[in-house]
This record gives structure tokens, sequence and C-alpha cells, in this order.
């Protein structure tokens, strides 16, 4: 299957005569201003009846481009949200290149409001769905992420924000990054009030961006544009909040924007489970699953500014010191090669201390409109304690067959350095560019630890005792560099290739030193080396690529494919206990085709085929046994190939904006060659697996291996409508996902084959500001099979329900209320199946401006929060419970800091607070 393809894509390479068209080009800024205007909508219409014949949207750097236009007269029209609209009549006989064209802000009467008919929420341009922020009502104070999780097509699954199906990668306000990759981290420190629109697209990666060939790299990407006077000014809140059983919260956020120059601050002290400072009074864990108690202190940092006229600057520091104190119960339920069972239940206290630095730069250096140099270095440094202990059992059923009670502390240092330069020069002639780009990447780390574990195994004759004493040291260290270069060249209008060569390399090594200590005593103790658990492994991974790319565009079709011809030398080479080299070479042929159609303005649709090699990574290399669990041993693979990897993806988006109905429709399927498995050897009887270490009868030894056969596929769809009668919106979607997993058992391949189908709702009130609430739902049904075990076949139940609801009652009182609640069905006997999570608070606006609030909350009302999950893999059915925060009552006070500029001072805010009163 790798190499058929490549044929079909040849004759996709046809570059078929049109007539004469033209190109529309020019950039679009803020009126007196080198401010960048980024997605205004530009439109080409006819000049007799006004309708549209072409159009787009400007990119981040104000810059558009319409091809394909016929000779003629045209009115071209430019609008964006907060300025007037800009018109003018064009004669089109030749390519016309716009230069600037500046828009003005649009002036705003306060005094009188006439509505005329529901405002529209917005619309769809290609692969960018645009929002109108006022269209939708939030609670005064509200945080961005209460406007974003009202948004058509977006929910929040597990404390991850999801868009359109896929996962929000990054937030970008006003086209400038933001905290970096933490989403919740950026929209908790933007108020809603400051936000004009929202752009939600797929992000292309920094080389697809500069030489224009789409690489399939994306990230679901929020784009939130901020009001123009709202981009000078201080703005942000602060909390301080006590509670019983000595709960604590102090949270800080302060915004300083300067138009381009804007200062984030945020720092937070906690010890009720948030990871990040929340602007809702009754939020907890920021969404997410609870997994232990959490204490948890942090400071942030995010800077962007323009440094003179040719320098854009963006980054961001985050120093956090979390204690995670937790408790766990599993049941795991294996895959065996008959009908027999082997079950294992453990529990465990698990009390880690973690410290991180995180630093992220951007440098955007644009010397003139043909040359560009970005560089983005980004360093993390992490620190963490351990104090644990589990005990576990194995059993079949009923009658035990191993046990192990294991302590355990260890100190554990990572290191990561990562680099990415970029240089890409434009060409006099339209479409010819090349793109040069390197990428370095250093990783180390260095573990430390020390374990106590008492084995028990029952045999026919009795019990029979094994007692461990280690100490463990690890250090690893990983480098990558990778460097590319890629030429562009136009073959008239439409057509563009691209050359691309890519050569880089992997270099890991690996170092696990095991010493058994004498009586225990760790401090003073003999200790000696065990050689048959230690190991010294190196591993290299070059490659090189050549690729040829074809593209084709018009005002309804994009479609680009690709040829890559990898070659590839994995070279494993082990120093101790016994040297040996293994190296292997591989080659592949990776084809890819990328298709959008417009069936519209605001209907498209997006296909894309990609095929990608996966490499094994040092820890599945590296043929050294594991024993962190005496009774389910782990070792590498050092024969692993890499795996072939087909992708298919269609994206479908379709927005009306007279009638505020929306669909979205993404679907995504994987066929994996080669795939890295699991295999599982569960010994019948006492087995050496190397010199000096038994397997014990009922333990088990799991290693990597490479089987054919995995596929999984996964779509999600939505539909959004309007529910006018109470001023709210409808959100229904649907998600279907099908998987076949290969594992190996004993020298046996099986598959286990699942099947998912998830059903849910939405409503969004935008009643006023006054009043607002969310009620969301989502079930899901799921079914297991085995194909060795029938044992093993299930099916179980999942049903989780929430309602958010924001009252002020009465002179500055204000009610809220959170409430979840999950039905589980089909887990193991003893996890708790239903629960229901209540957080209520009262609270009181103060001041003249009420800005500040006092109020009183209570978590978890009816005492029963639990968290419960279930883990499905080749070779076993898991179900999971963990300690949860408990109830406990705190008072809080909150302060609301608003000062802006250009007009809209203190008094301002003030009076207009007022106005939105009456």
């Amino acid at each position: 299957m790798k190499y058929f393809l490549p044929i079909l894509f040849l004759f996709g390479s046809v570059n078929l005569a049109f007539s004469q068209t033209y190109t529309v080009k020019g950039n679009v800024h803020e009126y007196g201003k080198q401010d960048a205007i980024p997605y205004a909508n530009i439109l080409l219409l006819a000049v007799t009846d006004s309708s549209q014949v072409a159009g787009t949207i400007s990119d981040l750097d104000g810059e558009f481009e319409l091809t394909g236009v016929r000779d003629g007269d045209y009115l071209f029209k430019i609008q964006y949200l907060g300025y007037q609209n800009y018109f003018r009549l064009l004669r089109v006989n030749s390519n016309l290149d716009l230069g600037t064209i500046s828009l003005r802000e649009e002036a705003t009467a306060l005094n009188e409001v006439v509505v005329a008919a529901r405002r529209s929420t917005g619309n769809q341009r290609s692969d960018t769905t645009m929002y109108n922020a006022d269209a939708f009502k939030t609670m005064k104070d509200a945080s961005a992420q209460v406007l974003i999780e009202k948004l058509p097509g977006v929910v929040s699954e597990n404390g991850i924000l999801q868009a359109q199906g896929e996962n929000i990668a990054q937030i970008l306000v006003d086209g400038k990054p933001f905290f970096g990759t933490d989403v919740r981290a950026a929209l908790q420190n933007l108020p809603a009030e400051v936000i004009q629109s929202i752009e939600i697209f797929d992000q292309k990666s920094e080389k697809a961006q500069l030489s224009g060939f789409d690489d399939g790299e994306r990230l679901k990407t929020i784009n939130i544009i901020t009001k123009p006077n709202r981009r000078k000014g201080e703005f942000g809140k602060t909390t301080v909040g006590y509670g019983t059983d000595d709960r604590y919260l102090v949270g800080a956020s302060i915004n300083a924007f300067d138009e381009d120059q804007r200062i984030t601050f945020t720092g937070l002290a906690n010890n009720v489970n948030l990871l990040n400072y929340s602007s809702d009074a009754n939020a907890q864990a920021d969404g997410r699953p609870q997994e232990g108690i959490v204490t948890t202190n942090i400071l942030g940092l995010n800077y962007t500014d323009l440094w003179g006229e040719k320098m854009k600057v963006s980054g961001s520091y985050t120093f956090s010191n979390r204690e995670n104190v937790g408790i766990v119960t599993r049941f795991r339920d294996f895959v065996t090669t008959d009908n027999s069972n082997q079950e294992y239940s453990e529990t465990s206290r698990d009390v880690r201390v973690n410290n991180e630095h995180q630093a992220d730069l951007r440098l955007d250096y644009n010397p003139d409109s043909k040359n560009r140099i970005l560089y983005i270095p980004r360093f993390t440094a992490r620190f963490e304690t351990e104090n644990s202990g589990f005990f576990g059992e194995t059993t079949d059923g009923f009658t035990p067959i191993n046990q192990v009670e294991n302590v355990k502390t260890g100190n554990y240092e990572e290191f990561d350095f990562f680099n990415r330069l970029l240089y890409s020069h434009k060409f006099d002639k339209p479409g010819r560019t090349v793109t040069l780009r390197t990428i370095y990447h250093r990783g180390w780390d260095n573990d430390l630890s020390d374990r106590v574990a008492r084995n028990t195994y029952f045999e026919e004759d009795g019990e029979r005792n094994e007692l461990i004493n280690q100490r463990t040291t690890r250090a690893r260290v990983g480098n990558r560099w990778e460097t590319g270069i890629s030429f562009t060249e136009a073959l008239g209008e439409k057509s563009q290739i691209e050359i691309e060569y890519e050569i880089g390399n992997r270099d890991n090594n690996s170092e696990q030193l095991i010493f058994d200590v004498e009586g225990g005593d760790f401090n003073s103790g003999n200790m000696a080396l065990d050689t048959a658990l230690s190991n010294t492994f190196q591993s290299d991974y070059l490659t090189q690529e050549f690729e040829l790319g074809y593209q084709f565009k018009n005002d309804k079709l994009r479609m680009q494919t690709e040829v890559q011809y990898q070659d590839a030398k994995l070279d494993n080479k082990q120093e101790f206990p016994q040297p040996f080299d293994l190296e292997r070479r591989f080659s592949a042929v990776l084809p890819t085709l990328r298709m959008e159609y417009k069936f519209s303005p605001n209907t498209n649709i997006q296909f894309d085929y990609d095929t990608r090699t996966n490499e094994p990574q040092i820890r599945q290399l590296q043929p050294v046994i594991d024993n962190s669990n005496p009774l389910q041993l782990r070792t590498g693979n050092p024969d692993l190939n890499q795996a072939y990897n087909h992708q298919f993806r269609v994206r479908f988006r379709s927005q009306n904006p007279d009638s505020d109905k929306s669909w979205f429709l993404f679907a995504q399927s994987s066929l994996i060659n080669n795939y890295i498995s699991n295999s599982t050897f569960i010994a019948s009887e006492p087995t050496e697996i190397q010199d000096g270490i038994i397997l014990e009868k009922g333990s088990q030894l799991n290693k990597p291996v490479n089987l054919d056969g995995y596929w999984d596929m996964r779509s999600w769809l939505s539909y959004g409508m309007p529910l006018d009668f109470i001023k709210s919106k409808l959100n229904i979607n649907a998600g279907l996902g099908v998987s076949k997993r290969p594992g190996q058992v004993n020298d046996q391949i099986g598959f286990n084959n699942s099947q998912r189908l998830s059903t849910g709702f939405s409503i969004n009130s935008s009643i006023s500001d006054q009043i607002d609430f969310n009620i969301w739902s989502r079930s899901s049904f799921n079914n297991v099979e085995n194909t060795l075990n029938a044992n093993l076949n299930n099916r179980f139940f999942q049903q989780r329900f929430s309602v958010n609801f924001n009252w002020i009652i009465w002179e500055g009182f204000i009610y809220r209320l959170d409430l979840n609640h999950q039905i589980n069905s089909g887990l193991s006997e003893g996890f708790d199946n239903s629960f229901s999570l209540v957080n209520m608070s009262l609270g009181k606006k103060i001041f003249a401006n009420q800005r500040g609030e006092i109020s009183i909350m209570v978590y978890d009302l009816l005492k029963q929060n639990a968290n419960v999950r279930r883990n499905i893999t080749e070779t076993f059915i898991e179900d999971i419970q963990t300690n949860v925060l408990q109830q406990y009552f705190m008072i809080s006070f909150t302060y609301n800091l608003r000062r802006f500029s250009k007009g809209m001072d203190e008094d301002s805010y003030n009076e207009m607070y007022q106005d939105q009163e009456n």
C-alpha cells in the first residue's frame, strides 16, 4: 500500500488551461498606525447587484490576495468589526496591488440603540470560523473562557477545551501568542468584556506559512480580537479566600496593555485543586477530572511587543510548585490465551512535589517585504520528589497467585531545550520563494530512587517470600537536529511546485544502574551492582527526505499533492553488560494529498491524506528489565522497526449568518503497518527470562513488538441553532469511534475491538448580563470485544450532565450554581457508579462601581464527589478510582481592576456600567 498512491498523484499533476484571470492583493492597517488588521473580510462584489464574486480574509500581517479574478468592473469592500467599511470601484484587467489600505475606527453612540433583528453570531471564511463577541451575552466580570464555551461547536471534555471535534492547542490575542500552549491560563487571564470577535482556525506550521505549501502540521487555534478601546490600559482581578479545613485561595491576574506592548502577570497559591487562577467563584480543578489533593503555587509572566517597525516579540515564563497527594484503587482484567482469568488489584498512595520552570520566546524579524527571519526557543526545567507505596495482588478470579508490597522514594531532574530557526526569501517573480529551517533539541534527565519491596508467591507447598532492597540511578541524554531547504516556483497564476530536501538525526543515550543494598541500609550499607538489571544503551536514527510537490488553486478549489522519499538508518548499540551493535536501514515512499473546496463563502470541505513513519523511542528500544512492579516486569526491544501510518481526515464547515445555523463535521481514520504494540508473557511456571532473572508463576513480562492490523476511526458532528424564545443557543453533537488494536499474549496475536457511540447537547443562554446559564450533557455507549478471550467482552455506559447557573438577584446580590452529575454502568465491582458534585455560592457586589465582591461558597454540597474512569489497552481493561477533594466552605473577596485609556478612563467606565444597568 506504500507505493500505489504516487502513481495516482502523477495524474493529478496535470495543469488544465483556463481563461485569463488576475490577482488583486494588498494589506489592511489601522488608520494612523502601523498595526495590521488580521482576519478582515475582503470582498469583491458585482457592480450590478452587489452579489459576491470572490472573497478572502487578511492574514496575521494584514495581507490579502484574491486569485482567479476575471476581467471586469467590481465593487471592492473591506469590513471588520469596530471599523468603518471601506468601498472602492475597481477595474480589473491586469494584476493589481492596492498597497496599504487604512481602516478608521467606527464611532459608537452609547445613548441611542436601535435593534432591527437578531445579531448574527458569525460566519465562515475558508477554514476560519468567525464570531461576534457581542452576540453572546455573559455576566459582568466573566472570563474569556466563559464566552468561548458559548460558541457553536466548542465543548469542554474532561477539562480539555475542544472546537469542531479537535483539541484547542493555543490562544492568540490580536494574532500574537498568549501564554504559549497553556490554553486555560490564557483564557482565564482575559475578561470577556474586552473581546470584540473570535476566530477559530487550523493554524499551519511556521514552515508552511513561510513557503505556502501545507505540510499537514496544524494546530487548532483561537484568535481573540480585542476591542480597539480596550488595547490601552490596565485590567485584571485578584481574589483572597479562606475556608474550613484550612482551605485557602490567593490569586491575581493583571494585564497592562499599551497597544503593541502587552504584559500579563498571574499568580496563584491554593490547596483546593486549582491549577490556574480562575475568574469563576465555583470553579474547581479547571474542569479536569480530579486525581488527588493538589496544592499549587504559580507565578507567570507573558510579554508581547513590537520592537521598532520590523521586530515582533512575544514570550512567557511560568514557575509552578505543586504537591499532589494521590490515593488510587485500580482493577485490571488481563487478556489471556484461553477462557481463564487473570486479575490484578492495587491500592496505592503517592506523594509528589514538583517544581517546574518553563520559558518560551518568539522573535519575528521582517527586514523588508521579501525577507523574514523567525527564531523560536523554549526551555523547561523540572524537579520532582516522590514518596510512594502500593499493595498489589494477582488472582485467577478466586485464588491468589502472587502479591507485592512496595515502598519507594525518589528524586528526579529533567531539562529540555528546544530551538527552531527559519528564514524565508521571496524573489521578484511571484510564487518563487526559498525557505531554510533548522531545529536543535536537547533533553537530559537524572533519576535517583530507593525501593523496598516484599514479594509473596502462593505455591502448592505454601507461601514463598522475597525481599528486595534496591537503589536505581538513571541518566538519559537526547539530541535531535534537523535542517532543510525548500524552493517554490509558480507555474502560471494558479499553480506552484515545491522541491524540498531535509536531513536530521536523533541521538539518545540511556544508562540504568541497579544496586542491591545490603541489609536495606541506604545510608551506609554495602551496594552491589546488579548486572542483570543494569544497562548502557545508545540509539541513533538518521533520516534523509526528498520531496516534490504540486499545488493548484482557484477561487473554489485548492489542491496539493506531494511525494516524499525517505531513507532512514537506525543504529542501536549496547555497551553494558554485553556489547552489541545492530544497524538497520529503512526506505519509504510517503505520498500526501490535500484538497479544499468552497461551496459558498460560508460552506467548505477539506480532505487530507497523509502518510508518515514513526520511529521507536529509546525507552522502547533499551533491552533492560524494569522491575518497578516485580509482578509486571517490562523491557525494551532493540529489534523494533519503524511504523508506517496512513491517515485520512475530513473537515466540513457550514455557517449561515442569516439564520445562525451551523454544521461542523470532523472525521479521522488511521491505518498503521508495523504498529508498535505490546507483547505479554504470562508465566505458567517459574521461567528464566534472562541470566539471573526468574519470572515467577503468574507474573508477567511486557515488551513492545511490531504488529500489523491497527486501525481506528473517530468522527464528530455538531449542529447549532438559535433558540429565540429563550434567547439561547442550542448545540447538538454526536460522535462515533471504532478501533482495532493488535496485541500479543504468550505468542498468540489477538485484537481488542472497541466501538464508542456518543451523543450530547448544550444550551447556552444569551439573555442579559444579569442572568446566565449553561446546560450540558454527554452520553456514551461502549462495546469491547477481545478475540483471544471472550470473557473480556464488555459493554459499559457513561453519562455526564452539568448545569452552570449565575444570577444577579437584586441590588448586587449574585447566586452561582455548578452541578455535575455522572452515571457509570458496567464497571468493576466496588467502583462508584454514579455521583453528583454540587458547588454553590452567594455573593454581594460592593463599592460604588461594584468592582468588588464578597462571597461565601460551599464545595461538594452533597458530599458525593468522586473520580472514576476506565482505560482499554491491547492487553487489559482497567478501572481506576482516585481520591478527590471533599466538602468545605470558603469566604472570599474579589476585586476587578478596569482602567482604560483612549477615552475610557475610570469615570467613563463607571458611566458605561450605569448605562448598562439602566
